[in-house]
C-alpha cells in the first residue's frame, strides 16, 4: 500500500502555482533543493514523471496536470481537519476591504480556505472603491486592503500588474454604432477619469449616461449594450466581454492590485495576507500548466 504525503503535494501545488521550484521555494520558506527533492520523491512514489524538464522551462506532464487537482482536494481536507481540530487558539476577527471589481475570482477562494485553516476566526469583508478603502485604512478601520492604483505607496506591495479593457455586452456594437461614446461608471470610480482622459486625447466624443453608486446597475446598462466601460483585464464578468475594437477606441493604462497591511504583528494577519498574495499571483499568471516557468 503507498500513501501519498501532504507535504510532498504540498511542495508539487506549490510549484504549479507559482510558476517554478524558485519561486515555490520562497513561498513554502524551504531551499530550492528541499522542494526538488520532495518532487523526486513523488515522482519515485508514483513511479510517474509528473515534470516535464526537457526544454527550457519546467511543464506539468500530463499525469501532473491530473495529480494537481487530486493534490488540491487533498491539502485542503488536510488543512481543514487541522484547523478544526487545533483552532482554539485562534479567534476573532479580521476586516478585509476589496473594491468591487476585484472580489472575483480570488477573494472567495482566500476565504474559503482561510476559513478552513482558522474556523473561529471571522474574516469581514468590506467591498468599496480604492479611494474610500484607502481613508478606512489610514483611520484603522480595515486591517488589510487591496486598491487598484496606477502606482504603488512606500506602504503598499504590488500583487499584479494587468491593463484596463474595454467592456462591453457579448457581440455588441454600441462601442462602434453610437457617437458620442456611452459610458457607464461609478461616481467614486477610479478608472473613469483614466478613461475619459484617454478618450479626449484620441478625439473620441463620449457621453456619460450612468453615473451611479451601483455595479450592477452599470453591468445592467452595458450587458442591455446601450454603453461600455473599462475593468481591470481578467475581471469581467461573465455576461461582459472585452470589446475587440481593432484599433478604434485608445489604449487604456495599466493598472497595479496592490495590498496594504497594518503592522500589527497579528499572524493572523499575515496568514490572511499570505493567502490573498498566493490568489493574485496564481490569476496574474494566465498560463497553461505546459507553460510554468522554472524561474
Amino acid at each position: 500500500m503507498r500513501n501519498l504525503d501532504i507535504t510532498t503535494l504540498r511542495s508539487f501545488v506549490a510549484v504549479a502555482d507559482n510558476g517554478g521550484v524558485t519561486r515555490a521555494a520562497g513561498f513554502l520558506h524551504l531551499t530550492q533543493s528541499a522542494v526538488s527533492m520532495q518532487l523526486k520523491r513523488l515522482e519515485e512514489l508514483l513511479d510517474l514523471q509528473l515534470l516535464d524538464r526537457s526544454g527550457r522551462t519546467i511543464a506539468l506532464t500530463a499525469s501532473g496536470e491530473q495529480l494537481l487537482a487530486y493534490a488540491r482536494r487533498m491539502i485542503a481536507l488536510n488543512d481543514e481537519a487541522i484547523g478544526r481540530l487545533t483552532d482554539h487558539a485562534y479567534e476573532g476577527e479580521i476586516v478585509l476591504g476589496v473594491p468591487h471589481d476585484i472580489v472575483y475570482p480570488a477573494i472567495p477562494q482566500v476565504l474559503q480556505r482561510f476559513n478552513a485553516l482558522y474556523p473561529r476566526m471571522k474574516v469581514q469583508l468590506l467591498s468599496s472603491y480604492t479611494v474610500a478603502l484607502r481613508e478606512q485604512f489610514a483611520r484603522g478601520e480595515c486591517d488589510l486592503i487591496l486598491t487598484t492604483e496606477t502606482s504603488t505607496s512606500e506602504q503598499g506591495e504590488t500583487l499584479a500588474t494587468r491593463p484596463l479593457r474595454w467592456i462591453g455586452a457579448p457581440n455588441g456594437s454600441a462601442w462602434r454604432q453610437q457617437q458620442p461614446l456611452k459610458l457607464a461608471f461609478a461616481r467614486d470610480c477610479t478608472f473613469r477619469p483614466k478613461v475619459m482622459r484617454a478618450l479626449d486625447a484620441a478625439g473620441v466624443p463620449w457621453e456619460l449616461i450612468v453615473e451611479t453608486d451601483s455595479d450592477r446597475t452599470i453591468e445592467a446598462t452595458v450587458s442591455a449594450d446601450l454603453a461600455v466601460c473599462a475593468m481591470i483585464e481578467g475581471t469581467e464578468p461573465p455576461h461582459l466581454m472585452q470589446i475587440d475594437h481593432g484599433g478604434n477606441l485608445p489604449d487604456l493604462p495599466i493598472q497595479r492590485i496592490n495590498l496594504y497591511s497594518t503592522n500589527s504583528g497579528s499572524p493572523m494577519v499575515s496568514e490572511l495576507a499570505g493567502l490573498v498574495r498566493q490568489a493574485f499571483r496564481t490569476i496574474s499568471t494566465p498560463l497553461s500548466a505546459s507553460q510554468y516557468s522554472a524561474a
